[in-house]
């Protein structure tokens, strides 16, 4: 299959029971047995659902892997990953990263012994000078949040094959509509699936798709014992969103594209953050490992003022300020005081996130609308 089609047939089948399309929403905590063990594949719902099975399926088609697991939030998909590890084991993560996955290594993880490296990863031979004995993962974002820096997949991935180490990339951005980084050799991809997967900004999940089956079983045990599953109703939501990415994504391009042109001509814009700029960092890389360049842009204002900043938020009409992006709706939103505030400001100031930094997700409006919007807000 085309990956247009799979949106909508990959890794599915027509319910058993009376050839339901779509899959329906089990709503259920147990299941009838006829004798102990004696079940249709199905004993409880932490472990196993009929909807989450339908769309783990779902995620590891579109992700071209064999085995996907779907969880409450895309913090527990990460805590997953993080829990493959032991006291002194070593993680290469990009610094330039979604404030939540950073307080989740630093504030969680770090007490139990799991070390952390937070270095940039524009030059993926870098990545190389800090692997040691005990380096057992590379964490990687691309496009990473908020800077839209650009990772090379397939150049990292090539390293920790070298050195037998786990590459696990966040691929929230970009959508496996973008980008495949199984593909390019990475072990495991995690989603945010509350963003363009779902798409419609009415559920809070995650996924992880791998291709190796022993690392899969390694997930499912520790997704089940740990139990930050996500419900049946949330899954049914996320397989209905899944059937439009494709369209969808083509039409946050388009935009975005608008967008990030608009605000790289007007006059109190300093800086536009976006992979599809030829002088955006690793602007080729993005162009070889990306399909389109995406629908997130991100820019700050001349004179780096944190009341400008406010103020443009403030009075965007169509653009609504929130939390999280991958919506049809365009939102807005202040790293610094929002995503990111979890940073320091000294560490996120290094990496781009500066006071007047605000991070658009262009949604799928009219693109005329939408700079209208953007134009009265900045005045």
């Amino acid at each position: 299959m085309k990956f247009n089609t799979k949106t909508i047939h990959g890794g599915q089948e027509h319910d058993p029971a009376y050839g339901s399309v779509m899959p329906p929403i089990y709503q259920t905590s147990t299941y009838a047995q006829s004798t102990p063990g004696g079940h249709k594949g199905y004993e409880y719902s932490r472990t196993h659902n009929p909807t989450r099975n339908a769309l783990e399926n779902a995620f590891a088609s579109i992700e071209n892997g064999n085995h996907g697991l779907a969880f409450g939030s895309g913090l527990a998909a990460i805590d997953a990953v993080i829990k493959l590890l032991e006291p002194g084991d070593e993680v290469i993560s990009t610094n330039d990263l979604y404030g939540g996955t950073y307080r989740l290594f630093t504030s969680v993880f770090k007490k139990f012994g799991i070390n952390f490296h937070f270095i940039g990863m524009e030059n993926a031979s870098k990545i190389e000078n800090y692997v040691n004995e005990n380096t057992k993962l590379i964490w990687v974002e691309t496009p990473t949040n908020p800077m839209m820096n650009i990772v090379d997949i397939k150049a990292t991935a090539e390293i920790a094959k070298k050195h037998n180490l786990l590459l696990a990339v966040d691929n929230t951005f970009a959508t496996p509509y973008l980008q495949q980084p199984l593909n390019l050799g990475a072990d495991i991809v995690m989603h945010s699936a509350t963003k363009y997967l779902g798409g419609h900004s009415d559920l809070v999940m995650g996924a992880l798709v791998v291709k190796d089956k022993d690392l899969a079983e390694r997930l499912y045990f520790i997704q089940n014992a740990s139990g930050a599953v996500c419900g049946p109703q949330d899954s049914f939501l996320a397989l209905r969103g899944i059937k439009t990415l494709h369209i969808r994504m083509q039409r946050h391009c388009e935009n975005g594209k608008a967008i990030a042109e608009y605000l790289a001509n007007h006059p109190k814009i300093e800086k536009v953050y976006w992979p599809g700029f030829e002088s955006h960092p690793n602007h080729t890389i993005a162009k070889a490992q990306m399909k389109d360049f995406g629908g997130m842009v991100s820019f700050t204002t001349k004179g780096n003022d944190y009341e400008e900043a406010i103020r443009i938020v403030e009075n965007l009409k169509i653009f609504t300020l929130a939390e999280s992006l991958g919506g049809v709706e365009s939102l807005a939103g202040h790293p610094a005081s929002m995503t990111h505030a979890s940073i320091p400001k000294e560490e996120r100031e290094k990496t781009g996130v500066v006071d007047s930094l605000i991070r658009l997700s262009v949604g799928i409006e009219d693109e005329a609308d939408l700079i209208a919007d953007l134009k009265q807000a900045i005045g």
